[in-house]
């Protein structure tokens, strides 16, 4: 004890003692006496305790935000074609002109009773299937939100609209395009009155058959525009040429050809072609761009034509040493973390979480707890907005709302040894759509890494001190169309979490006449067409209990004259301001980072009376990214969250989504409108919640081509704690190590129970097996034999 005593005093004076002034050489430090004991000691260790540790948790809780099963889903399905009022039809015989459900998914329990059951003992809430039908049967097809339940079903079970979880009033929402087969059927019928131009301009042909060149599809959402004084249903379309390999780029592939259709009402007979665009000339009528084109001055311009520049194979010279293995993590000692398969509950270190999936929005988290204490109620993505740019109508006209698709059904498997670190533990993902419940294999990750940095780092002429950095991923891979998302939950030692989006696959680009202005040229005939990712997340954080308030703590300049200067002396100080309420809520980043985010708990002080709380800040690419569209024509009332970089609203039950699935049907009216959650609260102490958007501004380059790169498309934030810890959080691992040397050598090796690797890896083993990868599987429910599996993916381009 006397030895420890003396080293710890040592250390402090040496601490102190060394002058902080700027010096014309490396700063001296005074040498301290130390005991010729410890100098002579060549390694110890304070610590030799062990801990017992499985691989295998039992969540203390059941997980009630948990996906339905697949025996829920089935009843669920059962149950609404017993309603006889609905007239339902099985989805797999379903045609436009029929009734039929397209999703069931869980409705989240409200905040109120969650908490009551994780926090006071309370009974678990009940659970609620959420059912999305669309009503086809009608001169004026809708879709509709229906609560369902409680599960298991049984005779006390009901169903009605869920209305309460919509700004509109209304879950019921108007469908303006539910006869995909008869747009599909016009596309062709007017090709074909332009056949022998097309066949000129690109020389190719579109007719509904097997050896067709191109595909025909155009804006989303569709337009509404009054035409003589009646409100009509616009339709602008464009031509795709197929790829010509396996390589799926067709969105590489515009043809530059364009037609406008009202295609209002649901009889195709009353559907009109409103005019063509070729070389950024409008004729007004299919005869006028038929006399253009007849006339000898009519200028044609260059194909966009497939090859092996849209392949993703790899090309070129060899890079030096590049076929030897490359690096990979190894987990020496194997798994270091907890998981509960069946309840979807994971602990590392300090942290422990649920993990729940969905259709609309892939994987979400929920109870984040560190040390103990939870500190995000919520967290997961809300929407994905790509709004693109152009000279042409379906550039201009296109702003996805990828929730529409959904990121659960494009949430394939994983690649071990690519997508993630071989010895990664796996989950698999269920979604229920179209009456089928839906498994993909291993398309969930969970690891740990070294991210190339330390933790904690300082040295001086008597010692060095270094702390390993470890973090855990939970990681996914969404492939909506033509972009893979990958999105990264990274928890860290110290406390923080960072949430991470990268952006890869291709891009939607534009034909190269006329887009100057728009995009750089990428290829022969190509240009790569601008547009603004806004990807929002919602992050309910729960800073020692729900009573939480937001707070900027700002670095100003400020002119002060102090009692012990005759001079006033330019400076800057800390300067702390709450956000009162949501009117004050929609924020950006500061300029020069001259802001700090925070959430704190006012009425939980630290010891040193600084309110305890976590930071939201920034930490690569464009997080806070917003549309520098602030008045879309495409998406009018649906983009109130990507607005702005960031939002506080107080939390509402009635208030749990930033968006809805559905809001592309009818963007000028839709279910959930963000901007109506602003009324006027008050901020301060209370459950608030905070909307944050990540994203990109895009302007592709031919580094673009064929695919877009992670490594730049990429952008995250991360929340940390702050005030919250009374040290710093490396203090906690063994994984560190103190070396203490003069000029003699190193004099002492100090450690603190953190095994390092032995023994030799067995890298075979470690290798993937491509040959395992089965992609998704999909399960038929009622009414249909559940024994029966099929592959049911279809692409959505």
């Amino acid at each position: 004890m006397l030895l420890h005593t003396l080293v710890l005093a040592g250390l402090l004076c040496s601490a102190v003692a060394g002058p902080h002034a700027r010096l014309k050489s490396p700063k001296k430090w005074n040498k301290k006496t130390r005991l010729p004991e410890i100098l002579a000691a060549k390694s110890s260790s304070n610590s030799t305790t062990t801990t017992t540790f499985s691989t295998v948790v039992e969540a203390h809780q059941t997980n009630i935000f948990i996906s339905l099963s697949d025996d829920e889903a089935a009843s669920v399905i059962s149950f609404l074609h017993n309603q006889t009022e609905l007239n339902l039809t099985a989805a797999a015989d379903a045609g436009a002109w029929d009734n039929a459900i397209e999703v069931v998914d869980l409705v989240t329990p409200n905040k109120t009773d969650a908490l009551d059951y994780l926090d006071n003992g309370g009974a678990a809430p009940d659970r609620y299937a959420l059912a999305r039908i669309a009503f086809g049967a009608s001169e004026e097809p809708w879709l509709q939100d229906f609560i369902v339940g409680p599960l298991p079903i049984t005779n006390a079970s009901t169903y009605a609209s869920l209305d309460w979880a919509t700004t509109s009033g209304s879950a019921k929402i108007r469908n303006y395009n539910a006869d995909e087969d008869s747009v599909t059927e016009w596309n062709y019928n007017v090709t074909d009155t332009v056949a022998d131009i097309v066949l000129d301009l690109l020389n190719g042909t579109a007719t509904g058959a097997g050896d067709d060149t191109f595909d025909i599809w155009g804006i989303d959402p569709l337009w509404m525009e009054e035409i003589d004084g009646e409100q009509r249903v616009i339709l602008w379309n464009t031509y795709w040429r197929f790829p010509d390999s396996i390589f799926d780029g067709e969105t590489l592939l515009p043809q530059g050809l364009f037609f406008k259709s009202d295609i209002t009402g649901r009889d195709p007979s009353k559907w009109r072609v409103l005019g063509w665009l070729y070389g950024d000339i409008f004729y007004e009528t299919t005869e006028a761009f038929r006399n253009a084109w007849s006339s000898p001055d009519f200028v044609r311009y260059e194909l966009n034509l497939p090859g092996s520049w849209i392949g993703s194979d790899r090309v070129g010279e060899a890079l030096p040493a590049d076929e030897r293995a490359a690096p990979i993590f190894v987990q020496p000692d194997g798994q270091r973390f907890s998981v509960d398969e069946e309840q979807k509950y994971i602990e590392w270190m300090d942290f422990s979480f649920y993990l729940t999936f969905t259709r609309d929005t892939g994987i979400r988290l929920f109870d984040i707890k560190y040390k103990g204490e939870r500190i995000i109620y919520e967290l997961g993505l809300q929407e994905a907005i790509a709004h693109y740019a152009g000279n042409d109508p379906v550039q201009s006209g296109t702003a996805y709302m990828d929730t529409f698709y959904g990121f659960g059904p494009y949430a394939f498997e994983l690649v071990a040894g690519y997508d993630c670190p071989t010895y990664s533990h796996f989950l698999n993902g269920t979604f229920h759509a179209s009456e089928l419940s839906v498994t993909h294999r291993n398309n969930i990750c969970l690891f740990e890494s070294d991210p190339g940095y330390l933790m904690q780092r300082h040295s001086n002429d008597e010692y060095l001190a270094l702390t390993r950095n470890v973090i855990f991923t939970v990681r996914s891979v969404s492939t909506v169309g033509n972009y893979d998302y990958n999105f990264d939950y990274i928890f860290a030692m110290d406390g923080s979490i960072e949430t991470v989006v990268r952006a890869s696959g291709y891009i939607q680009s534009a034909f190269y006449a006329k887009n100057n202005d728009y995009g750089y040229q990428v290829h022969d005939a190509l240009s790569g067409s601008m547009h603004d990712h806004s990807l929002n997340w919602k992050v309910d954080l729960d800073i020692l209990g729900t009573e939480n308030t937001f707070v900027k703590h700002k670095i100003v300049p400020v002119n002060v004259t102090y009692p012990w200067s005759n001079q006033t002396r330019s400076t800057m100080q800390l300067q702390r301001e709450r956000v009162e309420n949501e009117d004050d809520a929609k924020l950006s980043w500061p300029q020069n980072g001259g802001e700090m985010f925070l959430v704190e708990n006012s009425d939980k002080p630290n010891k040193y009376g600084e309110p305890k709380g976590y930071r939201i800040a920034p930490s690569r690419g464009g997080a806070g990214m917003y549309l520098t569209i602030q008045d879309s024509p495409n998406l009018l009332k649906s983009q109130g969250f990507a607005k702005q970089a960031l939002s506080v609203t107080k939390q509402k039950d009635t208030e749990a989504r930033s968006s809805h699935a559905n809001n592309d049907y009818d963007p000028g009216n839709p279910l959930i409108d963000f901007d109506e959650f602003f009324d006027s609260e008050n901020l301060n102490q209370t459950d608030i919640v905070v909307w944050l958007n990540l994203g990109m501004h895009h302007v592709p380059h031919t580094g673009d081509m064929p695919n877009t790169v992670f490594t730049t498309a990429q952008s995250a934030f991360i929340i940390s704690p702050h005030n919250y810890l009374l040290n710093d959080a490396s203090r906690s691992t063994r994984q560190m190590v103190r070396i203490d040397y003069n000029a003699s050598g190193v004099q002492l090796v100090k450690q603190f129970g953190g095994k390092l690797p032995s023994g030799v890896v067995n890298l075979t083993s470690s290798q993937p097996d491509f040959f395992a990868y089965e992609g998704d599987i999909a399960t038929r429910k009622f009414p249909y034999d559940p024994l029966h599996p099929f592959n049911d993916t279809e692409s959505i381009v």
